[in-house]
């Protein structure tokens, strides 16, 4: 794999990288492949995990934002990552908290953007980027989230905006991605984690929220269409969760969320096609591709 494979991804805050694409992150950036993170913003109503850092929440004196683009210069630095921005520049959005909190209303929640202002300046990152591949999240943001559902609006757009010629001329010439990808977590992958960590007694991290068919961000099998195998980079990616200190808690094989889930690292990751045209199949099971770039020239 060599340089003039792109890829971007669009995400809603600090960590929601090496969560969802950490290990496919440091494979294409291993590989030679450039990498760009477009993060929407500092992540500052996150919970924080770290007590001597607890009066930085946005409860008291508000500067977990700042605190979070060093962990993410961390997280970047151990996947080998070197191009991360912020969307509008750092500090343009705000972390919306979650949906329904207080956090929504604030003047700068990214809930609240402009979506044309945002579109446009994710279109000025495409076009100069020109990624062959995006990867964002689907129309619920995963789980619902109120900037994760944003994000895929914002990233949905610009990859549309981008392509027209006769749209904002100033911000560089179009640019037509080949591939969109949604993150996604199969139903079947899920199941096993959860049989897994009962195997070795502990509670699924899911008591409450029904069955596996149940859980928002778990789709069935039949929708995913690629498997990256990230497994060698594993490490990297374990790196990474942990330069996100005030958000993750890493445990052996396991991790918790500053929302009390628990997901086990896995160094495979998994993709739903929106966009383009499906790759052949590589060496993932179910006839998935193996390379978010199947099929694509060069």
């Amino acid at each position: 794999m060599t340089a003039d494979r792109r890829l971007l991804l669009v995400h809603a805050h600090p960590d929601d990288e090496t969560i969802n694409n950490g290990a496919t992150m440091a494979r294409y950036a291993a590989e030679g492949a450039s990498v760009t993170l477009l993060t929407c913003t500092l992540g500052e109503e996150g919970e924080v995990l770290v007590p001597e850092l607890e009066l930085l929440a946005a409860d008291a004196a508000d500067q977990l934002g700042g605190y979070r683009i060093g962990e993410l210069q961390g997280a970047m630095d151990a996947l080998g990552v070197a191009d991360w921005r912020f969307l509008g520049g750092p500090g343009r959005y705000r972390d919306s908290g979650m949906m329904g909190t207080p956090a929504n209303a604030k003047p700068r929640a990214f809930w609240n953007a402009d979506l044309d202002e945002a579109v446009a300046h994710a279109v000025a990152v495409v076009r100069e980027v020109r990624p062959q591949v995006v990867v964002t999240y689907d129309e619920n943001g995963g789980y619902g989230h109120p900037d994760h559902i944003q994000a895929h609006r914002v990233a949905m757009a610009a990859v549309e905006r981008a392509a027209d010629p006769g749209y904002r001329p100033d911000l560089g010439p179009a640019w037509d991605v080949a591939k969109v990808y949604w993150c996604c977590m199969p139903r079947s992958v899920l199941r096993e984690g959860i049989e897994a960590m009962a195997a070795l007694g502990e509670d699924s991290p899911f008591e409450g929220l029904g069955d596996v068919e149940e859980v928002s961000f778990a789709v069935p099998d039949e929708l995913v269409t690629a498997a990256v195998d990230g497994r060698a980079h594993a490490g990297r990616k374990d790196a990474a969760m942990r330069a996100h200190s005030t958000q993750i808690t890493v445990d052996g094989p396991f991790f918790a969320l500053s929302n009390n889930l628990g997901l086990e690292v896995l160094g495979i990751e998994y993709y739903r096609l929106v966009r383009g045209e499906r790759g052949p199949a590589g060496a993932a099971p179910n006839g998935w591709e193996d390379d978010l770039f199947a099929g694509l020239a060069g």
